[in-house]
């Protein structure tokens, strides 16, 4: 972000225009940061979830965010910040990814993640994978140590195997809760789109103080699935996607339809598109001079996105994707320091934090 604010200005001080006071201000290393993180959406009702499991999920959220917001806060990178939230989610069984992963029809698991770099818009991915106990971590070192953007199955357990990366045998996955879930559906008790309340899936999306962002999503899959299907989690542009220029972006739903409009993408394109119409229409504000001149010139590094533009482009594409048939939502972060959400579903498990001293979580709709 602070490459492309940097040849923005070079183009206004080449037109001959003076710089406004705020672009002449130090483009440097900033002073915020920002993060959100996920853990699934769905019909989260308050009918359907005890007070009990409602302060244990309000506490792995809080906790998964706090050691995002500190890695930020000491300077750390935003890909830093969001494996480690990212890591603490597939560690704790209440979340679809990781430890709790759901079952598909075989009664086996098929983990899927990605995670992208918004400076150099690097990517990992990897689905149907089982054997790695932090399957964000894998998709990491596909990133890092790979040629590749996504391995899948046996050939990316193997990469995982030979980097070293922690392994655990397949027991290490279940839970009673989702040993019932998958022998309720086999059962035909309840059909799989009924098995549980909500999509799983967790993610993360980061901006740190250099400007650079990052986006991260892992899941179990969806409980009953086969065939070796693969949702939108582990593919770069629906679930998973990070621009310094514009966005980043975790998503969790109905995969098909994630894939399908490629949510992630769209939303980050959206923004970038807006943005430097946003600093024309801006610029007709600025007063003129007595030759009709405009008296100073409006530039990247002064101006931002409104909170509310930024809504309301990850609202519309989430309508779209309502208008489809599909149901979910996502988690943004853009380079100036705003960090949301938006979801068409009754709730999402969700947390956001910023320099600015903003730190809470949310799961019902009514929270925001």
């Amino acid at each position: 972000m602070i490459r492309y604010l940097s040849v923005l200005l070079s183009l206004t001080l080449a037109s001959g225009l003076p710089v406004s006071p705020a672009a002449a201000q130090d483009t440097e290393v900033g002073e915020g940061w920002s993060i959100a993180l996920h853990g699934g959406a769905g019909t989260i009702k308050r009918e359907n979830i005890t007070p009990e499991k409602d302060a244990e999920i309000r506490a792995a959220l809080s906790r998964a965010l706090e050691i995002g917001s500190l890695i930020l806060d000491n300077g750390g990178t935003a890909m830093d910040a969001i494996t480690a939230t990212i890591i603490s989610l597939e560690n704790d069984p209440n979340f679809n990814a990781g430890k709790g992963a759901v079952f598909t029809w075989d009664k086996t698991n098929e983990l899927d993640a990605s995670i992208m770099d918004g400076s150099d818009r690097s990517a990992g991915a990897v689905a149907g994978i089982n054997g790695t106990k932090n399957p964000i971590l894998l998709a990491r070192a596909v990133k890092d140590s790979s040629p590749h953007v996504m391995l899948s199955g046996e050939g990316a357990n193997q990469f995982s195997r030979e980097l070293g990366l922690e392994q655990v045998t397949v027991d290490y996955y279940a839970t009673p809760r989702r040993l019932k879930q998958i022998e309720d559906v086999l059962a035909k008790q309840v059909s799989a789109a009924d098995v549980d309340y909500k999509f799983g899936t967790v993610g993360a999306v980061a901006m740190d103080r250099r400007g650079n962002m990052a986006a991260g999503t892992s899941t179990g899959g969806m409980t009953g699935k086969r065939w070796g299907r693969i949702g939108d989690s582990p593919i770069i542009g629906a679930g998973t996607y990070a621009d310094d220029r514009s966005c980043a972006i975790s998503a969790t739903g109905a995969g098909e339809y994630f894939i399908r409009l490629g949510v992630a993408h769209e939303i980050c394109t959206r923004i970038r598109m807006r943005w430097p119409i946003a600093i024309e229409e801006a610029q007709l504000t600025v007063p003129k001079d007595a030759q009709g001149n405009y008296t100073y010139a409006i530039h990247g590094s002064e101006f931002m996105l409104p909170n509310s533009e930024i809504q309301q482009i990850a609202d519309d594409v989430i309508a779209e994707l309502g208008e489809l048939g599909g149901t979910g939502g996502i988690i943004f972060a853009t380079p100036w320091g705003q960090a949301g959400y938006s979801y068409n579903t009754p709730g999402m498990y969700r947390g956001r934090a910023t320099s600015q001293g903003e730190m809470s979580v949310g799961i019902y709709g009514d929270e925001d």
